[in-house]
């Protein structure tokens, strides 16, 4: 109808309007969101620039090692032990030292227990080298050999007085004690430096360890676990003033260790063993 009334009147119909595309919303950046950005980018590329320079410059000339300090060496080998580290430290920064390196380098010289560096920037490096302690001397023999608390034989080194003595029947092979020299020498180095310069011989008696104090009684440890604690009692022991002189102090059970001999304030006879109560 309204289209037949629009042509009687010269008037042209009119088309159905299309609906309007929508345009995609943009997103908007915020300046506080674009100084963001900018601010991750830049810790970004500070953070390459710091770690390129960093490895550029750990192995620069410019922080080379030219002054050398070693510490804490001394004994036959102390020139050769010196100069291997030197020799390992060489090309070595002080922005990039190799710790494995210098350990490796002292690995033929028994007497070194452990190397430890401390760098002083931009050119300085001190090598700390810590030595084994003899805590026995291995008699063979005519032949002695000292020995550290690990049971590492420090060939060289001379043979100290005031250390127990080890008897064994023949001469020990390679650089380190095995079976029972070695469970002596874990005793042995165990002991509190006190108690230790008293010591004078130790034996392994009916598979039972035994150290021989100077003018004091015999010490029998069982094996050589728990060693800390069994000197611990040992040391409680003779420090207590009702215990008079005892043949022995059995400490194989460090909880309830028992002494034998004359014993005062414990039991006035003279008993084959008794368990010492504090």
């Amino acid at each position: 109808m309204a289209r037949a009334y629009a042509a009687r009147a010269g008037a042209r119909p009119r088309r159905a309007a299309k609906p309007r595309a929508r345009k995609a919303s943009a997103k908007r950046v915020t300046p506080h969101g674009r100084w963001r950005r900018r601010a991750i980018a830049l810790v970004l590329l500070t953070m390459t620039l710091a770690a390129g320079y960093l490895f550029w410059l750990r192995d620069s000339s410019l922080v080379a090692v030219n002054r050398l300090e070693i510490t804490g060496v001394s004994g036959p080998d102390s020139n050769r032990v010196r100069g291997a580290l030197a020799q390992a430290a060489r090309d070595m920064t002080t922005l990039h030292v190799k710790q494995g390196e210098l350990a490796a380098a002292v690995r033929p010289f028994p007497i070194v227990k452990s190397v430890r560096a401390e760098t002083h920037f931009p050119n300085g490096l001190t090598i700390r080298v810590e030595q084994q302690k003899p805590v026995l001397v291995v008699q063979s023999g005519g032949a002695l050999i000292a020995a550290a608390a690990d049971g590492t034989l420090l060939r060289g080194v001379p043979a100290q007085s005031g250390i127990p003595r080890l008897r064994l029947p023949t001469a020990p092979r390679g650089n380190r004690l095995q079976g029972g020299a070695l469970a002596q020498a874990v005793v042995l180095g165990a002991a509190p430096a006190p108690l230790r310069r008293y010591a004078i011989a130790s034996s392994i008696v009916a598979e039972t360890i035994q150290v021989r104090l100077r003018n004091g009684p015999e010490l029998r440890f069982g094996d050589a676990s728990r060693v800390a604690a069994k000197w611990a009692a040992v040391a409680k022991i003779l420090a207590d003033p009702r215990v008079g002189q005892v043949a022995y102090i059995d400490v194989s059970a460090p909880h309830r260790p028992a002494v034998g001999g004359i014993v005062q304030g414990i039991s006035p006879s003279t008993p084959t063993a008794a368990t010492y109560s504090p």
